[in-house]
C-alpha cells in the first residue's frame, strides 16, 4: 500500500505502529488531469469552427422555402461538433465544454473521497483505493517496477476520464438539449424536430479528442522508450536480432529483423496511435447515433421500448472501451519498455 501511495505522493509518517496519512494531495493526477484538459482544448480548437452564412435578401424566399428539405437532409447524429461560443480567437465546442465539467468532476470526486484519510478506508477512500490497488497490481503484471512508476498515473488518469467521458453519453440532455428546427406539429414551446446543435456532448464522440489523447500517448510512450532503453538501445531493441545464431545465418537473420523492425516502426509511429484513437471514437460515436436513432422513433413507447437494451449495452461498451484504451496503452508501452533476449553468437 505504502508504494501504491508513492506513486501518487500521498504523504506518510510513522508513529510508532501506527501509519498517519496526511491530507491526500493527489500531484501527480491533478497535474494530469489540468494539462490533458488545456490540451484537449488546443488541439481541438479551430477545427471545428464553422463559419456564419449570411443569407442575401434577394434569396430569402428560396431558402425560406428549402429549409425543410435542408432539415430533413441533416444528421440525427453530426460528426463535427459545432461551436458553441468563442473566447477571444478560441472557438469553444459542445464536446469541449463537455470536457472541461469532466476533468472538474473528477479533481472534485478525488478531492472529497481523500480529503481526510483513515487508516482504515471507508467509503470513497475504500473506492479510490481499491481502484489503485486493483490498476497497479494489474500494470505490475505488464510492467516493471520502474516503469509502472512511470506509467501509472497517466494510465490512471486516462482510465477515469474515458470512464465518465463515455458515460456522460447516457445522461438525460446530452446531445438532446441544444439548437434546432422548429416542431410546428407540438404544441409544447420551444419544441423542435431534432437537435442540431446540442448544448453538450460526450466528450469521447469528438475525434479532435481520441486523436489528442492517442498524441499525448505517442511522445509519453517514446519518451519512456528513450529513457528505459537509451537512444541507441532503442534503435537496437527494435531492429536488433533477438535469437541466438552461428556466424553463417547471422546476416541473413539481420536482414530479417530489419524487415521486422521496419514494421515495427511503422506500427509505433502509425498505427499504434490511429487504433488507439479511431477505436475509442468509432465505438461511443456509434452508441450515440444508435441511441439516438431509437429515441427518434415514434410514438414514444416505442421509442422507450427500443433503447432500453441500447442503453444496458452502451454501459457495457463505454466500460468496456476505457479499459480496452487503458490497457492498450500499457501493452504498447511494455513491447519498448522490457528487456529482451537479444543476446546472440556471431
Amino acid at each position: 500500500m505504502r508504494q501504491i501511495l508513492r506513486l501518487w505522493r500521498v504523504p506518510i509518517s510513522t508513529v510508532g505502529n501506527r501509519v498517519c496519512r496526511k491530507p491526500f494531495l493527489v500531484n501527480r493526477f491533478g497535474k494530469f488531469v489540468f494539462v490533458l484538459a488545456f490540451l484537449f482544448a488546443a488541439l481541438t480548437a479551430g477545427v471545428n469552427a464553422q463559419p456564419a452564412a449570411g443569407a442575401p435578401t434577394n434569396a430569402a424566399v428560396s431558402l425560406a422555402g428549402a429549409a425543410k428539405s435542408v432539415a430533413a437532409e441533416e444528421p440525427l447524429v453530426t460528426q463535427i461538433a459545432p461551436t458553441l461560443f468563442n473566447i477571444g480567437p478560441l472557438p469553444v465546442t459542445n464536446s469541449m465544454v463537455c470536457t472541461w465539467i469532466v476533468a472538474l468532476l473528477i479533481i472534485v470526486i478525488v478531492r472529497l473521497t481523500t480529503w481526510k484519510m483513515q487508516e482504515v478506508p471507508t467509503g470513497g477512500q475504500n473506492l479510490m483505493e481499491a481502484l489503485i490497488e486493483g490498476w497497479e497490481s494489474l500494470m505490475g503484471n505488464v510492467l516493471e517496477p520502474k516503469v509502472v512508476k512511470w506509467v501509472f498515473p497517466l494510465a490512471m488518469t486516462y482510465f477515469i476520464f474515458i470512464v465518465l467521458s463515455n458515460l456522460t453519453d447516457l445522461l438525460p440532455g446530452v446531445g438532446s438539449i441544444g439548437y434546432g428546427h422548429a416542431d410546428k406539429t407540438s404544441s409544447l414551446p420551444f419544441a423542435i424536430e431534432h437537435v442540431a446543435r446540442p448544448f453538450f456532448r460526450p466528450p469521447t464522440t469528438d475525434a479532435n479528442l481520441t486523436v489528442a489523447m492517442a498524441g499525448i500517448f505517442f511522445v509519453m510512450s517514446l519518451y519512456w522508450a528513450v529513457k528505459y532503453n537509451g537512444p541507441i538501445g532503442l534503435i537496437k531493441h527494435v531492429f536488433g536480432v533477438k535469437v541466438d545464431s552461428n556466424k553463417w545465418l547471422y546476416p541473413l537473420l539481420l536482414l530479417l529483423f530489419i524487415f521486422i523492425g521496419v514494421m515495427e516502426s511503422f506500427s509505433i509511429l502509425f498505427i499504434r496511435p490511429v487504433a488507439l484513437a479511431l477505436r475509442l471514437y468509432g465505438n461511443i460515436f456509434g452508441g450515440e447515433t444508435m441511441l439516438t436513432m431509437a429515441l427518434a422513433q415514434k410514438p414514444w413507447y416505442f421509442a422507450v421500448l427500443l433503447s432500453l437494451p441500447g442503453y444496458f449495452f452502451e454501459v457495457v461498451v463505454c466500460l468496456l472501451q476505457a479499459f480496452v484504451f487503458t490497457m492498450l496503452s500499457v501493452a504498447f508501452v511494455g513491447t519498448l519498455c522490457t528487456h529482451a533476449d537479444e543476446e546472440h553468437g556471431h
